[in-house]
């Protein structure tokens, strides 16, 4: 069976964890990876951060994942500054490309 994978984008390495910290407590999610990357205002922006959090689960988890993330990350960061999506059904090698990224998470 494929899982369902979420994406998370926000700024901010602390609110990434945040996020993921209450989204993990909501719903049955693996974190898969972590990659940050510079926002497109680089040094000028509020938080010179932008990080990407994917995860793993069955779809009604990513899904509320998801959304506790959404209304987390809300409280700490402006709602343009939130990223989320959801692929459904990911092929197992596409999943093998999650744990890429600049943080090890494992």
């Amino acid at each position: 069976m494929n899982k369902a994978i979420g994406f998370l984008e926000v700024q901010g390495f602390s609110v990434a964890l945040a996020v993921m910290d209450k989204a993990c407590k909501a719903a049955d999610i693996t974190i898969e990876g972590i990659d940050c990357n510079n926002p497109a205002l680089g040094d000028r922006a509020p938080i010179p951060v932008v990080v990407q959090v994917k995860f793993s689960g069955k779809v009604d988890e990513v899904q509320t994942a998801l959304e506790v993330a959404r209304q987390e990350a809300s409280h700490y960061i402006a709602e343009n500054d939130i990223l989320t999506h959801l692929i459904p059904s990911a092929m197992e090698d596409f999943q093998k490309l999650l744990p890429i990224g600049k943080v090890n998470v494992k």
